[in-house]
């Protein structure tokens, strides 16, 4: 794949070719999730929350501006009030969002703005939200604060603030899924899947692993998306264990080619998809056909048990246990949440650790089932993830992708 083949992918014409835009009603849309999250402040006892991570701006009043650099050297940040005008700090008027009421100047919390004057910034943010509580008057003192330096928090305790993990109340927002945000990620998915139709086209000996990550990056970016939370591609003797990204190894004839697309694509919703392929001319040996058939087991076993009402611990109980020799290597999770990235809840492999909590999956959750099938010490593995929709009497399959022929034959 050479730099010209790349850059002249026709992505966008060929994702219409592929998949219909949906039609979003896009004000419905910022209405139900601004409810989401006030609904989980009442549940919170809250009067409102500071927002911070680049996800809940997005969520909240669709701000998408600076993701990356958002995550790590937060400019803005958000108040939203059970009643009152949400307001947003730090942007310009030429970058308002669509959720918000009013711009106004932030202080600075973070290194970079604030330097070793951040302890006297904490405490006129401080002011700030005594203020903004005052303005909105109420005398609901318990405020929800996402992912912020402590001299934050230690200002507003010092200014009678109770303050609560904003991160509860953000997730807790985003847990359930309306209509509008499935057929945003369906899309989402689309462009995913046309990038991985792209990267089987171009897969063949001699192509390197970034490359073929590059067509999945560049259809997404294409067909305005974000960034992907890593870049998990692997082949060859790299595919195990797992958790190698992508490298500028030449894929070789006889590889399997394992990826997870862990993509923020259009609208901010994630596609969350796992294959792996196996590269000609070579016939797959009857030990990674082995390997696929178990991977594909895993998640069909697993599949079925997904169903509202279903506890995390009973899942994990009753989830396929495979044989010992696979559990060194074990995928990190059976289940997790996704919406806007990787989300809560998370269940464990019924080989590791307990889940680290229970809950109820519910109907309206988006998840993924997961699946990594790979002996320790061994040269092959296989990594497969489905993305569901919980429905009333089980789920809806999101993710399209056909599984790899040569590998079930």
């Amino acid at each position: 794949m050479t730099p010209d083949q790349l850059v002249n992918a026709d992505v966008w014409s060929d994702l219409r070719k592929y998949k219909e835009m949906p039609e979003i009603d896009m004000a419905r849309l910022y209405a139900y999730r601004i409810e989401r999250l006030r609904g989980a402040l009442r549940n919170a006892g809250a009067s409102m929350c500071i927002l911070v991570s680049p996800l809940s701006l997005r969520y909240a009043v669709d701000y998408r501006s600076f993701g990356l650099f958002q995550s790590h050297i937060p400019n803005s940040y958000l108040f939203v009030p059970v009643e009152g005008p949400i307001i947003i700090h730090g942007t310009y008027d030429y970058l308002k969002p669509p959720g918000a009421d009013e711009i106004r100047a932030a202080r600075p919390i973070s290194f970079f703005n604030g330097g070793y004057e951040l302890t006297d910034a904490a405490r006129l943010l401080a002011d700030d939200v005594v203020g903004y509580l005052s303005e909105i008057g109420t005398g609901n003192q318990r405020v929800a604060v996402e992912y912020v330096n402590p001299t934050i928090t230690q200002a507003l305790l010092q200014r009678g603030i109770e303050v609560i993990d904003g991160v509860i109340v953000s997730e807790e927002a985003r847990l359930i899924k309306s209509p509008d945000e499935i057929a945003c990620m369906r899309w989402a998915i689309g462009v995913a899947e046309l990038g991985i139709a792209k990267m089987k086209e171009a897969m063949r000996p001699g192509v390197t692993e970034l490359q073929l990550w590059g067509l999945l990056n560049y259809t997404n970016l294409a067909n305005n998306g974000d960034w992907h939370d890593c870049r998990m591609l692997a082949s060859g003797p790299r595919i195990n264990p797992w958790f190698q990204e992508a490298s500028q190894r030449q894929i070789e004839s006889g590889d399997l080619v394992g990826f997870d697309t862990d993509m923020i694509g259009p609208f901010g919703y994630f596609a969350d998809i796992s294959r792996t392929f196996h590269c000609g001319p070579a016939k797959p040996t009857k030990r990674q056909k082995e390997l696929y058939r178990l991977a594909m087991q895993e998640v069909e076993h697993n599949l079925r048990l997904v169903k509202p009402g279903i506890s995390f611990r009973d899942f994990q109980q009753q989830a396929l246990m495979l044989p010992e020799e696979y559990h060194a290597n074990a995928y990190t999770c059976l289940v997790h949440g996704v919406g806007m990235a990787d989300e809560y809840p998370r269940i464990n492999p019924v080989c590791g650790k307990p889940s680290p909590y229970d809950g109820i999956l519910e109907e309206g959750m988006v998840i993924c089932v997961e699946s990594y099938v790979g002996a320790a010490g061994e040269r092959d593995g296989v990594k497969l993830e489905q993305q569901v929709l919980i429905v009333q009497d089980g789920y809806e399959m999101l993710s399209t992708y056909p599984f790899e022929e040569s590998l079930l034959d």
